[in-house]
């Protein structure tokens, strides 16, 4: 009787552990995204009040783009010494830190704050793929979908309602950007019981060298096409994160009308980026998804370039949403299809982070520097059109049903089994 008793209580406190690091990983994605996307709809408030240039103010989304890459392949070093519950700790106090000086100290504090937002995201970005194999090994696609889904939604509130915000009292766009450093801190709250465990983790404990698993991936073709068809998509997400607001002014939509038009296309990611992961964990392979994922990138592009009816800017903006839902998806699925474990997920999510974010980071700037060049939208989204081609191809060579091997031959992916 007093068995049955204790065994009961056993598994309803498991349950419960189990429910608190469901909630704790939503409230990481939450915070992905939010603390970047709040600047695109405030970016034309930003740069008049600074006096800044266009391609200067691409920066402010180009930043954390390069902290992605410089920090990335560090990350799952970091976390086999401290281990990835308080390498994540970390990270979310150094958010809170990163949005306060963003927000409340002048011109350079915005830049230095968005340089440190940008370090805290790089290792939830690399890291929940990693855990969430550990944790959740049968739950994969959905625990994916799941974090995703967080991480765009408010991604996308903080796109709708940062102009809304700065317009209360004298808030302004600084108060509006410190707005989500609440979401930040609620966070670190609910993850302070993770920092308990003592558990010895197979992808943080293994064995064998990191360096040579870390060389094999960095020699791997399949490696270096999942690389590729993550910076190339960080690159069209975060360039029209940027842009979307202004090229839409352009064509007579005012600031709030704009914002509300990138809340769409991020609206639009979310019900995506939890319905691809459950559908690529049950296929064979990925290819058809990666192929229709760059045809709607480019359809969609195509649309904010060859038109100026606001029906089909909708539909347009709706179309690169739900290409940046799947491409986001099929890379996070990507990461753990193609790998054996959490740890080789992990540093196959370092890498493409590292590399592809910096590929990433010359988006926005690029995209604003040919604006200025050119006074036109075209050159720039014609750009992105480019890339959604190159997405296409990669996507075709990252959907195939193969794992990445742990040897260091140059033929270094073998046959995926199950």
């Amino acid at each position: 009787m007093n068995k049955n008793i204790s065994t009961s209580l056993e598994n309803t406190q498991e349950r419960n552990k189990t429910w608190l690091l469901f909630i704790g990983i939503i409230l990481i994605g939450a915070n992905l995204r939010a603390p970047l996307t709040s600047v695109g709809s405030l970016i034309s408030y930003i740069r008049d009040d600074l006096g800044i240039s266009n391609g200067l103010a691409g920066t402010i989304t180009t930043l954390p783009l390069l902290a992605f890459a410089l920090l990335s392949p560090f990350a799952p070093k970091i976390a086999n010494r401290i281990g990835m519950e308080w390498t994540i700790f970390i990270s979310l106090i150094l958010l809170i830190c990163g949005i306060i000086v963003r927000s409340l100290f002048g011109s350079v504090a915005l830049f230095v704050g968005t340089m440190i937002i940008g370090i805290a995201i790089a290792f939830g970005n690399v890291l929940l793929p990693g855990f969430i194999k550990m944790n959740f090994p049968l739950k994969i696609g959905i625990m994916t979908g799941v974090y995703a889904v967080f991480m765009n939604l408010f991604g996308a509130l903080a796109s709708g309602l940062s102009v809304p915000i700065s317009s209360v009292g004298n808030i302004g766009w600084k108060g509006s950007l410190i707005f989500w450093g609440i979401i930040s801190f609620i966070a670190l709250l609910v993850w302070i019981p993770q920092l308990g465990k003592q558990k010895q983790r197979e992808s943080l404990q293994a064995a064998e060298s990191p360096s040579k698993k870390g060389n094999s991936i960095w020699k791997s073709p399949l490696a270096w096409n999942i690389t590729l068809f993550m910076g190339l998509q960080s690159l069209i997400f975060y360039t029209l994160i940027t842009w979307l607001p202004e090229i839409l002014q352009a064509n007579g939509y005012s600031a709030s009308a704009a914002g509300w038009m990138l809340f769409l296309m991020q609206f639009a990611i979310i019900p995506i980026t939890f319905i691809i992961p459950v559908i690529a964990e049950k296929m064979t392979n990925q290819k058809v998804l990666s192929v229709i994922t760059a045809i709607l990138f480019a359809a969609g592009i195509a649309g904010l370039l060859l038109t100026s009816s606001n029906f089909f800017l909708v539909i347009s903006v709706i179309l690169i949403g739900i290409a940046g839902g799947s491409a986001f998806s099929l890379s996070m699925m990507f990461f753990s299809l193609r790998t054996s474990d959490g740890k080789q997920a992990a540093e196959m999510s370092g890498m493409a982070q590292s590399f592809g974010y910096l590929l990433a980071a010359i988006g926005p700037t690029l995209f604003g520097m040919l604006q200025d060049i050119t006074n036109s939208w075209q050159v720039p989204l014609i750009m992105l059109i480019v890339a959604s081609i190159i997405i296409l191809i990669t996507g075709i060579q990252s959907g195939e049903n193969k794992v990445i091997a742990d040897t260091q031959s140059p033929n270094t992916t073998s046959e995926h089994v199950g």
